[in-house]
This record gives structure tokens, C-alpha cells and sequence, in this order.
């Protein structure tokens, strides 16, 4: 099973890390950006959403499913 942030980026199997790790950045509300004190949350969010997506190009499985 799919993390469920990581569908809710919508990125296709062949989309670079730079990409998803771009629509990550973008997938929190703007104000909880702006929260300094979550920062190594943010970090480990964009770390774990990297991380699935390779998984996910590994097992050439689709997003989507």
C-alpha cells in the first residue's frame, strides 16, 4: 500500500526526484511552511515522499493504483 501523501502529489512513475520532491514543497499549506519549528518534520516529509517515489520506480508500479 501507497502512502497516501505521496498519491496526493499525483506524480507519474517517470517523474525525476527533483520533481517530486518540488510538489512535496508545494503539498503543505502555505502557513504550515512558515512554522520554523517544523522544519525537520518538513525535511522527513520530503525525505519519505523521495524515498516511496523510488520504491515506486523500482517495482515499476503506478501511482495512481
Amino acid at each position: 500500500m501507497t502512502d497516501p501523501a505521496y498519491q496526493g502529489l499525483g506524480l507519474l512513475p517517470t517523474a525525476s526526484p527533483y520533481a517530486v520532491l518540488r510538489a512535496a514543497v508545494r503539498a503543505p499549506h502555505p502557513d504550515t511552511r512558515a512554522v520554523r519549528g517544523f522544519r525537520a518534520a518538513r525535511k522527513r516529509f520530503y525525505r519519505q515522499m523521495l524515498c516511496v517515489h523510488a520504491t515506486r520506480q523500482a517495482a515499476g508500479d503506478d501511482p495512481t493504483s
